[in-house]
């Protein structure tokens, strides 16, 4: 993709309403454009990092087994007053009307909407476990929405569902999604760690939000440094061995981690202070086993193995794909701007022509972005007549992983200089030798 034919609306200068660093390195690097309280359209650059990270996130929740399909954003209320939840849900809910008169509202969530899909096909125990899931916007109406994408009125959400015949069952679903989640955020460049949640009146203790440490985290956490130890489960991981996984589970939750809310001075005092580790946190993911909650109330139920009907187990987990990128910048930035991690960047290779026009630095740009798009590699191509200063602003500003910079002088002695954003570390190599590497994919 050529700069010069890329819509990137650079700001210059740092937006008066930007409160934190990703609400304010989004909007310079144009990544987004509010369109009013806590409404934002997602730009060319912002829409390529949201496709991958989802993409991440649809890859590992398929390979734990979960299945995809998508529910309307706007919902019956009478499905919510079936649940009970119509009325103390808050004024968080949109409610609105259609031309019939019929109560409707914005969909904050969706476990009635897939409750209902549930008990309209499923009857035996013989089609369980089974795990439901989309990505799709979601509306809340703040009362402060704040902080750009982290905390807007409407958002992106992977939600996914899982059913099952009893606790058991839904016990080892929940342990699926904890591994999963456990991938996904490791996949994204992300360090997350498991921290009990509070399950409020359903009790239990299958509850946990994923957080990730970052200084401009929004809440106070603690944990156990043994955590920045663990190794994430491979691509080999079996789901299909409930007690390799509920082992994962058992070690990843067995260290204490806590936010602010449920931190246990006594527990923490009680180990060494080597081992603790307080930090500033943020959310990223959060699952939840609710047993019975949904399906009690709006008759999800199956034929068991002794010919019993059992209402089904449920849980939720969630993850919010565009408070994530947001996450990400929060932990993934400098003074510049955004370092993407490779998996998540806009771009792959920011290709940047120091004199275009010169035909010996026109002729290898073009080779140069040709044997990278040849390798499977996005590339953005600044052919733009900026001044070298400001192409370099812009390539740290939206954090493309590599640059590859290519001037008069390299031309003529064969030479192409390459800089890693996330180190600044610059190197010249000799031509032949970058396109052995970009054949050899790397």
């Amino acid at each position: 993709m050529r700069l010069s034919r890329y819509f990137l609306p650079i700001l210059k200068e740092t937006p008066r309403e930007a409160e934190i660093v990703s609400h304010r390195l989004m909007l310079r690097a144009g990544m987004i454009r509010q369109q009013g309280q806590g409404s934002f359209s997602w730009l060319p650059l912002g829409k390529r990092v949201l496709d991958k990270v989802c993409r991440i996130i649809r890859e590992e929740q398929d390979r734990a087994g979960a299945l995809e399909i998508l529910m309307p954003t706007i919902q019956s209320a009478d499905l919510w007053r079936e649940s009970g939840r119509y009325d103390d849900y808050g004024k968080e809910m949109l409610r609105i009307k259609d031309r019939h008169e019929r109560d409707m509202l914005y969909g904050p969530t969706n476990e009635e909407m897939v409750t209902e899909i549930f008990r309209a096909y499923v009857r035996s125990y013989k089609d369980l476990p089974l795990n439901l899931y989309h990505i799709q916007w979601k509306y809340r109406d703040e009362v402060r929405p704040r902080f750009g994408v982290m905390r807007s009125r409407e958002f992106l959400m992977k939600d996914a569902y899982s059913f099952d015949l009893d606790y058991e069952g839904a016990k080892a679903s929940y342990n699926r999604m904890f591994v999963s989640y456990l991938r996904t955020f490791t996949r994204m460049g992300l360090q997350a760690i498991p921290m009990r949640a509070d399950t409020g009146p359903i009790g239990g203790d299958l509850s946990h939000e994923f957080i990730i440490l970052a200084d401009t985290g929004e809440s106070q956490v603690y944990c156990d440094r043994a955590y920045l130890e663990f190794e994430v489960p491979g691509e080999d991981v079996n789901y299909g061995s409930d007690a390799e996984i509920a082992g994962i589970v058992q070690q990843w939750t067995t260290p204490y981690a806590a936010t602010d809310e449920m931190h246990d001075e006594k527990a923490w005092d009680a180990l060494p202070e080597s081992r603790r580790l307080s930090a500033r946190g943020i959310e990223v993911g959060h699952i939840f086993h609710f047993g019975e909650k949904y399906s009690k109330p709006m008759g999800a139920k199956v034929a068991g193995p002794d010919g019993k009907d059992h209402f089904v187990s449920g849980g939720s987990y969630g993850i919010g794909p565009s408070r994530l990128i947001a996450a990400i910048i929060e932990a993934s930035h400098d003074e510049n701007g955004i370092i993407w991690p490779d998996a998540v960047a806009p771009f792959d290779v920011a290709l940047i022509n120091m004199k275009p026009g010169d035909a010996g630095c026109d002729a290898l740009c073009e080779k140069l972005q040709a044997a990278y798009e040849a390798a499977g590699r996005d590339v953005l191509y600044d052919d733009t007549d900026q001044r070298p200063g400001a192409k370099f602003a812009t390539a740290d500003l939206i954090g493309i992983p590599r640059q590859v910079i290519v001037g008069p002088r390299g031309v003529a002695e064969g030479t192409v200089e390459v800089k890693r954003r996330a180190t600044g570390e610059r190197e010249v190599k000799p031509l032949d030798d970058l396109l052995a590497m970009i054949g050899n994919g790397r």
